[in-house]
């Protein structure tokens, strides 16, 4: 590989611009707006607003996809799931786990699965 190929990489990496725009075309993916390239500037100004704590960034589950995901891990009903299902589901959301410290016989409920999965999201934009 060439130097100026890897300084390209190296610089890229360093932005985070791989995972913005992989977020960014996710949100279009799942949105599917008529007008795309207003969708992404919208998307970008509320991830500006978000990281001056004026507004909330972009999402692409809200609450109610947050529980139907959880109720598709607890298929039993039983109100709660693994650590090793709670481990899946965020890295299936595109999020970091690399800094989750959750013994493995954990159990998660509900509750803690929407604050962290919110809290995660939030700190996936904030990187940006």
């Amino acid at each position: 590989m060439a130097a100026g190929e890897q300084q390209g990489r190296d610089y890229l990496q360093r932005h985070r611009i791989p995972a913005l725009l992989h977020r960014l075309g996710a949100l279009v993916l799942y949105h599917r707006p008529e007008r795309p390239r207003e969708f992404l500037i919208q998307a970008l100004e509320k991830v500006k607003a978000g990281r001056r704590a004026e507004g909330e960034y972009p999402n692409l589950m809200d609450e109610d996809n947050v529980v139907a995901m959880f109720g598709l891990l607890d298929v039993v009903g039983q109100g709660h799931i693994t650590a090793a299902q709670y481990r899946e589901a965020l890295k299936t959301l595109g999020l970091a786990t690399e800094d989750l410290q959750i013994e493995d016989d954990a159990i998660i409920t509900l509750d803690a699965f929407m604050q962290e999965v919110k809290k995660r999201m939030l700190e996936s934009w904030a990187v940006h």
